[in-house]
């Protein structure tokens, strides 16, 4: 093609292509990529590897395990509302599938992420290569077939040239609020090292803009109309309320309409908690009058929600007879779900229509008063749990209620797998809108500490609280090491229960007795793991990769813990055990399947519990 040219090669061209890329919203511009996470390994230590030593402008940094650095990248893009985001290069192999759970992890929370791991040799000149999983019917394949089905979109680079269209489609789907997620492009060794005269224009400043698009205006209007004849409508505040920045149009919305909020994991912070209409927190881990409410809406509103099944009960969440939803989201698939009227846009948009729509409407007086009771008799419980004593260990819920009362209103606290999401989910009292950081939408063990790096990284101001469990904490710890590195200091509180709490609190619900949640040694009489704890020490692992770790027992101990925690310029470790068994009660079912003949009492009475609540069960279509 005519026109200026500059001989690159393509990991170069791919490095100043991501340098010059921008996002916009409301007018304000940045660049799109922080820098890239990388582990070089053969696959890309030629390519992409050269090209990052080549250009140091674009931040290169070192993590410790493949899927860890994905985690970080997404808690990035996370913090900062989806408008930036990492590139994470892996090498051929093992380095790259390392990277599929977090490419699922992004994709399925909707953020973005781009993942460029090293590939088979284009050329096949050298075939097999070292790592290349071989076909017997296929030589168009490698392992980095196996990000398809968890990413956005999906691409590999068998000639230079490619780079051009591949990344332009790229960048379409990073800075798409309705498509984001994971975006794979396979960079085969060979080729990354190839020189190729790419047009100039390639590497010109590219803004991409976000749009706040509108929703149709029949449609929109037909939903307000729904909503002016709701008794007891429900708001359902989802991430997308938090990610479109529209916590204060909906908290204007509801001051004035007395319409009551609960919240989903991506959407809690979308009201301050002290807010008369916040009911707390939505669904299977929700508070008793959230759950009430939507048990009872006439209407339901979705704003930035993609209904999981913690947030529907399963789909026995909403039993009103004549329930109708209105769904707002800028992504149709959610939009449409419920059988709602899908009203497609922007969520700071719609609300702002919605509120202009409904302008002289108010809920019942009866109604609104037992709103502001919910909210109230909810933070009385909260306090209550927060400073309920024992003789034993400390409860979960009082190790909470110290990090939460200790911490500042813009602090962040972080987590994501285990028994401590569902309690602070209904328990952590959020100030702030980006306070609350729950990876929930895959609950990927092991996203915590890394996900705190990420946090930390898109705001440094911050203080970060990463709260994990010694399950999540075996699955992944190492990026201790890059916060140290770094010099992005955490402060993380490691809850010690001796195996997988949340999960054995499950398994006790469905008749099985805890079976294989405990963390201890082969009983050699019984053949089972029932013997005695095992004696890790996981707070010595921690000091070990570059953590200060200060060790309580008490919760006094822990408090002096935290304050002196806040005066450490690096990152540092509280460890405390709890008693796994003092847990904050539930107030709703989820639908786990039952054996449903079993030998066991236990189990045939909780199948009966099972066939009980799937009643409830409906189609909203």
């Amino acid at each position: 093609m005519a026109g200026k040219t500059k001989r690159l090669t393509t990991a170069q061209a791919l490095i100043q292509f991501l340098q010059q890329q921008y996002i916009e919203r409301d007018g304000i511009e940045a660049p799109f990529f922080a820098g890239c996470f990388g582990i070089f390994g053969h696959g890309n230590v030629g390519g992409v590897g050269q090209a990052l030593f080549q250009y140091p402008s674009f931040k290169y940094y070192q993590a410790r395990n493949e899927q860890a650095m994905v985690h970080t990248a997404i808690a990035y893009a996370k913090m900062k509302n989806r408008l930036g985001a990492f590139a994470c290069t892996t090498s051929i192999g093992p380095g790259a599938t390392n990277m599929v759970t977090g490419a699922a992890t992004a994709t399925i929370n909707r953020l973005p992420v781009l993942l460029l791991p090293g590939d088979i040799f284009a050329s096949r000149n050298v075939d097999p290569v070292l790592q290349q999983l071989e076909y017997n019917y296929s030589k168009d394949a490698s392992v980095n077939d196996c990000f398809k089905t968890v990413s956005k979109y999906w691409d590999r680079i068998n000639r230079p040239e490619q780079l051009i269209s591949a990344m332009m489609q790229a960048m379409r789907i990073l800075a798409c609020p309705a498509e984001t997620g994971a975006v794979t492009i396979c960079l085969p060794q060979d080729v990354q090292a190839e020189a190729f005269d790419f047009p100039v224009s390639f590497f010109e400043k590219k803004i991409w803009r976000i749009a706040r698009m509108r929703a149709d205006k029949k449609t929109i209007q037909e939903a307000a109309e729904i909503i002016r004849r709701a008794k007891t409508p429900v708001i359902i505040a989802g991430g997308g309320v938090i990610y479109s920045a529209a916590t204060r149009e909906l908290q204007r919305l509801v001051n004035r309409t007395g319409i009551p909020v609960v919240e989903t994991y991506a959407g809690k912070g979308s009201l301050a908690f002290d807010e008369l209409q916040n009911l707390g927190a939505a669904g299977v881990t929700g508070t008793p009058a959230a759950i009430e409410a939507c048990a009872k809406a006439d209407v339901v509103i979705g704003i930035g929600t993609r209904y999981s099944d913690f947030t529907t009960v399963s789909q026995g969440g909403f039993l009103h007879k004549d329930v109708q939803f209105v769904n707002i989201n800028v992504a149709s698939i959610d939009a449409f779900k419920q059988g709602a009227i899908p009203v497609l846009g922007d969520a700071k948009e719609c609300i702002n229509e919605l509120d202009r729509l409904l302008v002289n409407y108010k809920v019942p007086l009866k109604y609104a008063t037992a709103i502001k009771r919910g909210n109230a008799e909810w933070n009385r419980t909260v306090n209550d749990i927060y400073n309920k004593k024992t003789n034993s260990l400390p409860t979960q819920g009082s190790i909470i209620g110290a990090v939460n009362r200790f911490s500042s209103p813009k602090d962040v606290v972080l987590c994501a797998a285990g028994s401590l999401p569902g309690d602070l989910h209904k328990l952590w009292q959020t100030r702030d809108s980006k306070g609350f950081h729950l990876e929930y939408g895959y609950s990927c063990m092991g996203y915590e500490i890394a996900g705190g790096l990420g946090v930390k990284m898109s705001d440094p101001s911050r203080e970060v609280y990463v709260m994990v469990g010694d399950g999540s904490y075996l699955m992944m710890a190492q990026e201790i090491i890059t916060s140290v590195q770094e010099g992005y200091k955490l402060t993380i509180v490691l809850i010690n229960n001796n195996g997988y709490a949340s999960i054995g609190g499950l398994s006790q619900s469905l008749g099985t007795n805890g079976f294989g949640t405990h963390y201890k040694y082969r009983n050699k009489n019984s053949g089972q793991l029932n013997g005695k704890h095992l004696p890790v020490d996981l707070a010595t692992n921690a000091q070990s990769l570059g953590a200060i770790v200060l060790r309580t027992k008490t919760l006094d101990d822990f408090n002096h813990a935290l304050a002196e925690a806040k005066t450490i310029d690096r990152t540092t470790l509280i460890y405390i055990e709890t008693d796994r068994n003092e847990r904050v009660g539930g107030y709703a079912w989820w639908d786990v399947p039952v054996a449903e003949t079993s030998s066991s009492a236990s189990v045939k009475q909780s199948y009966q519990k099972l066939v009980s609540n799937r009643k409830k069960q409906r189609y909203h279509l």
